[in-house]
């Protein structure tokens, strides 16, 4: 039985990422937790489905159907469609009449977009139904999820590598001392896969077998075990379909040169922090999160390029969206360190 939430004032927090969209509802937890995709009939304009029924699709539509992302790392490059999916998932929450419930949304995001970029991911979130919307930049929204003491004056360093970006950030006192943000992240580890396959063997695959192929048996340094996988795909050359054994050791020198241009990211951060939160951070580590993460050994591969203990943090896939909903359970706490709120009188029409 669905709770009318729609009768109570309620607060939630935003993920909104490339790859997958989490919501977190004040006093319950993250509720909805699904990819950020559309399907939609080109010939009526008609959604056909939206998160895991849409990822169903991917690859595998008729001419007059699109399957859409409608964020491109991290950025809003399909405003309508970005609403309509926040819609959906709120509507998930309560019903038809739950936008009337939804107070305060504290959304995270990327920390280099620009005021543009910012502005309309505001919009698309009050559009879909919430009274207010406070925008908390990922790296801070991720170090809270993580648990990490960012009020205090000591370095706490996030590296959380998701589905479009990767957020470098070093936090002290509450606030941001250095940040980075780089677009190669997940998404740009399953195109190198594409391409090494398309050019090793000849064969086109889709995102869903280079996802595959990165979750089993991807690494980010060699692995004692020996993993093979066969996957099947269209021969280039004959452009029939073809079955092949691809290897872990394909999948790193795939991979190789993306990962070691994310490591250079994070080395440059740590190099122009001040010398007294260097310090901290040889003593704390950093802490690791984001989906991409869980690539094996990533943290190992961290850890030997910087010389500095790299922890994957409990649950990197949700640690966004746990911060979001660390502040709106605090919001009044949380406030310094959030963007101007924008409410639905502030947009003109």
């Amino acid at each position: 039985m669905k709770l009318p939430f729609a009768i109570f004032s309620k607060n939630i927090g935003i993920d909104l990422g490339t790859a997958n969209s989490l919501i977190y509802l004040s006093g319950r937890g993250i509720v909805v937790n699904e990819p950020s995709i559309a399907a939609i009939n080109n010939k009526t304009n008609q959604i056909l489905a939206i998160g895991e029924e849409a990822k169903k699709m991917v690859g595998r539509t008729p001419i007059h159907v699109s399957v859409i992302r409608p964020l491109v790392s991290g950025v809003i490059s399909d405003f309508d469609m970005t609403q309509e999916i926040l819609r959906y998932f709120l509507r998930k929450l309560g019903g038809s009449n739950s936008f009337l419930g939804f107070q305060n949304a504290v959304i995270g995001v990327p920390s280099n977009l620009t005021e543009v970029e910012r502005k309309s991911v505001e919009d698309a979130v009050v559009g879909a139904g919430a009274s207010r919307a406070y925008i908390i930049e990922e790296p801070l929204a991720a170090a809270l999820g993580a648990r990490l003491p960012i009020d205090e004056p000591t370095a706490n360093m996030i590296v959380d590598i998701g589905g479009g970006t990767t957020e470098i950030a070093i936090i002290s006192m509450g606030g941001t001392v250095i940040s980075k943000s780089l677009k190669i992240a997940g998404d740009r580890l399953n195109d190198d896969i594409i391409r090494f396959i398309r050019d090793e063997f000849r064969l086109a695959i889709g995102e869903p077998t280079a996802e595959e192929l990165k979750i089993s048996i991807g690494s980010a340094i060699p692995v004692d075990q020996k993993m093979e996988i066969a996957i099947r795909g269209r021969d280039l050359v004959t452009g029939l379909p073809k079955e092949i054994l691809v290897k872990d050791t394909h999948i790193r020198a795939a991979i190789v040169k993306s990962l070691k241009t994310i490591v250079e990211a994070i080395k440059e951060v740590v190099e122009n922090a001040p010398p007294e939160l260097a310090g901290d951070m040889l003593r704390k580590g950093i802490s690791l999160c984001g989906g991409s993460s869980l690539l094996k050994g990533m943290d190992v591969l961290l850890a030997r390029e910087l010389g500095v203990m790299t922890t994957v943090v409990d649950d990197p896939l949700t640690c966004v969206a746990r911060g979001t909903g660390v502040v709106v359970e605090n919001l009044e706490k949380y406030k310094h360190i959030l963007d101007t709120p924008l409410s639905p009188r502030d947009i003109k029409i």
